[in-house]
């Protein structure tokens, strides 16, 4: 998508059309710069060189039909894009949950971010699109943390990508997490209603909070088995907010298991002796509507290293 003005080291100016209406304006511009870092887009983004209708605009700005945008010539040597690791492409081959010509849905692995950036040379997105070089658009419908994994949409057409955000803005399109936490998880702890702040330290990390001053943040809880150190929990998030399932958790007095950003540290020695490496987090079901088929149900089974951890438990 990158154009000719681009190309031949110019400033190019882009009306959007109806197609490409909704998309946030990071993804957009992966797109038209394909072969560009993602830390150099995000820079571009920061410093003003891309602007929406003469206006800086942030990376998560939904473009609207007749937008101006104004784009920088960013060039990069072809050096210094690195191939997409045929290790996920073949990980990533054999995770599909469903497809047809709207959707690709995916049971991300953990330890793959969905997208490249802030020092990662690909993400989920890039590696699809490498796999499906034929398919002309490929969006992400919506995010998962790197270390989380499970269910993740990609969208093959931007009518769907369209309909996936309209479910997300209704809050039709449900979605079902599990989670580990130590101890014994209250039954009357059905719901979680605490307002999230999301800020950014001096160290660069990203951190949430509950805060009066958030934004207004849903999650219900319930149990989904219980151990003798430990229960099993599946988390239901009406709203949509960075980390909610994880700083709820923690709010409710019950950090995830084996989660390094808001868990407890205490619990080191114990994740050891239960075989758990990494945070115990996974998108496990979907329920959406899509275009000639209705409402669908997703499962993703769970991954082999975190059954192991439950088949543990169990024998304690």
């Amino acid at each position: 998508m990158e154009n000719e003005q681009q190309q031949a080291g110019k400033v190019g100016h882009i009306s959007i059309g109806v197609d490409d209406a909704g998309q946030r304006l990071d993804n957009f511009l992966f797109r038209c710069f394909r072969k560009v870092p993602k830390s150099r887009v995000y820079r571009a983004l920061r410093h003003g060189e891309v602007r929406i209708n003469k206006k800086r605009a942030k990376p998560d700005y939904r473009l609207q039909a007749g937008d101006q945008l104004r784009l920088p010539p960013l060039q990069v040597a072809e050096t210094e894009v690195r191939p997409v690791s045929q290790h996920w492409q073949a990980q990533l081959a054999e995770s599909t949950l469903f497809e047809n010509d709207d959707v690709l849905i995916i049971n991300k692995p953990s330890g793959l971010a969905v997208h490249g950036g802030s020092g990662l040379d690909y993400g989920l997105i890039e590696v699809v699109r490498a796999m499906r070089p034929e398919c002309r658009r490929l969006e992400l419908a919506h995010r998962l943390d790197r270390d989380t994994s499970g269910c993740t949409i990609i969208c093959k057409k931007a009518s769907a990508l369209r309909m996936i955000h309209q479910q997300l803005r209704d809050k039709t399109l449900k979605k079902t997490y599990l989670a580990l936490v130590k101890g014994r998880w209250p039954r009357r702890k059905t719901l979680v209603d605490a307002p999230l702040d999301k800020n950014i330290l001096q160290s660069g990390e990203r951190m949430v909070r509950v805060s009066a001053d958030g934004k207004p943040s849903l999650t219900r809880f319930d149990i989904a088995e219980l151990f003798a150190g430990a229960t099993l929990i599946r988390a239901m998030p009406v709203t949509g907010r960075t980390h909610q399932i994880r700083v709820h958790a923690q709010y409710a007095g019950f950090p995830l298991l084996g989660d390094s950003k808001y868990g407890n540290r205490d619990d080191d020695a114990w994740l050891k002796s239960i075989g758990l490496e990494r945070l115990f987090l996974h998108a496990s079901e979907l329920e959406l509507d899509l275009p000639d088929i209705g409402r669908i149900h997703v499962v993703a089974p769970l991954p082999d290293d975190l059954q192991r951890v439950l088949a543990r438990l169990r024998q304690q």
